[in-house]
Order: C-alpha cells, then structure tokens, then sequence
C-alpha cells in the first residue's frame, strides 16, 4: 500500500471515526483503525464491536492495499503535522510497519492484518428517512444531557427516538430520562419516520453521531436507517452503525404533568445566574436549591450547616398562591442551558410534585424536574 493525502482531509476522515476506539482493549486489533485504499478513495474504519464508524476521502493512491494501525496513535501523528502538508503512507511489506511522511518528519507504525479487523454485519433496514441536519442536531441536543449513567437501567442508557401523532400532525420525536429528571424533543417527521417504531440509541452512539453532526452543512440532509438491533446513520461519506439498546422504555408519558396550574415565568438570563450563585454554598452531595414563590417574586435560598447560606431574590411572573419546593441545582442549570428564549417558564402544582419546564421559544421541546425535600 502507498499513498499521498491532503494533511487536512486525512485528519478529518480520521476524526470522525478514532473516538469509536476504547482506550483500553484486550483485543489487540480494536485498538487499531482499517486503512483501505483502492482506487482514489481512502476508507477508515473504526469499531468497539457494539459500534463502527467509517468514512472516506480521496486521495492519490499508487498502490491499493488494506491494513490496519493504532487509532490513537495515527490520530495524535497526523494532528501534530504541519497544516496544509502531504501525508505520505506506504507499508512495508518486510517490517509490516506504516511509515508516515510529511516533510522533514517520518514515523514508523506496528500493524496488524486487515483480514483480523472485525466489521460490523449487515442486515436490511426497513426504516429509513432522510432528516435535516439541524433538526436531528436539535433533537439530540435538547435531549442528550438527561440520559441516564445507571448501568443498571441499562433501558435509560440512551435516547429514545419514534414517530407520534401530537395534535394532528405526525412528529419525530426524542424522549431521555435518568428517573429524576425528563427532557422531551420533536421536529415534523420526515417522510418515512412517521411510522418509526421506537428505539434506543445507546450513549455513545449519540455522542458520535451529534460530533458528525458538527461538521454537516446547515441545510444538509441526513440519512438514518434503522432495523430491530441496528441503526445507521450518514453523514455526508461519514458512517456511524450502532447497536440498538435491547431493552423497553419506559411509559414517558405517565410522567410529564398535565395538570400544574401554577405559572411561574422568568428571565432565564438572570434565573440561571441566580441558580449558579446561590449553589455556590450547597452541599455538592445534594445540591438542593429551595424555591420559594410569591406574588411577583422568586426567592432562591441554598442552607448548609458547613458551607454557609445563599439566598437571592428575582422579580418574577408569578400571581397564585405562595409555594415552596426544591430542586437539584444541577438539573436546574442544565435545562437552562437548553432554553433559547429570553423567558423560562415552569408549570408548577405543590412542593411535591414535579415541575414541567419549557422554552416560550421552542414549543417542541419541554423538560420535567421532579422536586426534592427541602
């Protein structure tokens, strides 16, 4: 194999597929890329066996071959060359190393055989649509922050995704929750995810397909494929096929409030620098933020034997009855973050129950707090 690349394309081919890599592998070869050059494409491929990543660029190839070399290494190489310089690649068939070169700098890389390398099977998908880059961005962006860590749900592992009817017309729709908290996302459904069963996308796979989603024009299209164990999804040449989460989501719905009669809307500038400041003295095992709401006013008050005392007080729109109940700091930040309007607002019923949360300038995405003692 030999060959001469454009620094710049190698390095993102090459970034759209190492991060797949566990750092830690007892299996030798997943800790390698498959470097496949024919013709005058270049293709890398990636896989930790639950997930592969794969994309291709061109380059200027003198001798088609196939091998494979450390991810991380490669990467770390190729990101320390010069902008703007030629790679070359050429495998030496006697030391079985890959010899990188670009300029004055040369290195020399272990490989091991192609044939070694463990692809992911194929299988027919009958779901398939094509989703703009920016609403399937929105959709994991809205959502990804409330997935759950708890290894022993693994059901809540990652994001659930299906088609629904809301009001008459048909929606894309992305679900996470961790128990404690709920975050809610949906875009019109594109033609083919009306029908969309649910599935699971585990953590991980969202991670990779949202850092593809980085480098997706604007107004470009993405192409999602899923069948009952798999999904694929396409970014321009760039693959990611995942694994599904084996599992059943739970009811979402039994969740989220229908009934909370209490407005309380807010600044959600000022309200999320409040929250910040006064959690400032929490005890970080807790991070408890108790609200207390009267006519026209928000008070926010953190109380920690060892740590000190908070309280802040923010004008609010807020006319029913007083009402005191608390939340995790934390959960209360990241749903902040996620509101693109200048106004928050909560649905509130008693201290008890949990708060449905939404963006007065994003209606299709909405967030349930459930409340702790306080």
């Amino acid at each position: 194999m030999k060959l001469t690349i454009d620094r710049g394309a190698f390095m993102k081919a090459l970034s759209h597929v190492q991060n797949v890599v566990e750092r830690r592998n007892t299996i030798p070869i997943l800790s390698n890329v498959l470097i496949d050059a024919e013709g005058t494409s270049l293709r890398l491929t990636a896989t930790d066996l639950d997930m592969e990543a794969s994309d291709t660029t061109i380059a200027h190839i003198e001798k088609a071959g196939s091998i494979t070399a450390p991810a991380q290494t490669l990467f770390d190489v190729v990101r320390k060359l010069p902008d703007g310089s030629d790679i070359g690649l050429l495998l030496d068939t006697e030391t079985r190393r890959l010899t990188i070169t670009a300029g004055r700098s040369r290195f020399a890389l272990p490989t091991l055989p192609a044939d070694d390398f463990q692809t992911m099977s194929k299988e027919d998908a009958p779901n398939s649509f094509e989703i703009p880059a920016a609403d399937f961005r929105r959709l994991i962006d809205k959502t990804k922050f409330a997935i759950s860590t708890e290894e022993t749900r693994y059901y809540l592992n990652g994001v659930y995704m299906h088609g629904t009817e809301v009001g008459g017309s048909v929606k894309l729709r992305a679900v996470a929750t961790d128990g404690h908290r709920l975050a809610l996302a949906e875009a019109d459904a594109p033609k083919g995810a009306e029908t969309l069963p649910g599935i699971i996308i585990p953590r991980k796979a969202v991670a990779e397909i949202r850092r593809l989603l980085d480098d997706a024009a604007q107004d470009s299209d993405v192409s999602v494929a899923t069948s009952e164990s798999k999904i694929v999804v396409k970014v321009g040449d760039a693959v990611i096929t995942s694994k599904l989460i084996d599992g059943s989501f739970p009811d979402y719905t039994r969740v989220i409030p229908q009934s909370n009669a209490k407005i309380l809307v807010l600044k959600n500038s000022e309200f999320k620098s409040a929250v910040d400041r006064v959690a400032t003295v929490s005890a970080e095992r807790s991070r408890s933020v108790k609200l207390t709401l009267e006519n026209e006013k928000l008070i926010l008050q953190v109380s920690n034997a060892e740590t000190g005392q908070g309280v802040e007080e923010l004008e609010a729109q807020y006319n029913d009855d007083p009402l005191e109940i608390g939340f995790n700091a934390r959960y209360l930040l990241d749903v902040t973050q996620q509101i693109e309007g200048d106004d928050i607002r909560f649905e509130l019923n008693d201290g008890a129950s949990s708060a449905r949360v939404t963006d007065l300038a994003d209606q299709g995405a909405q967030y349930v707090l459930m409340p702790l003692r306080v």
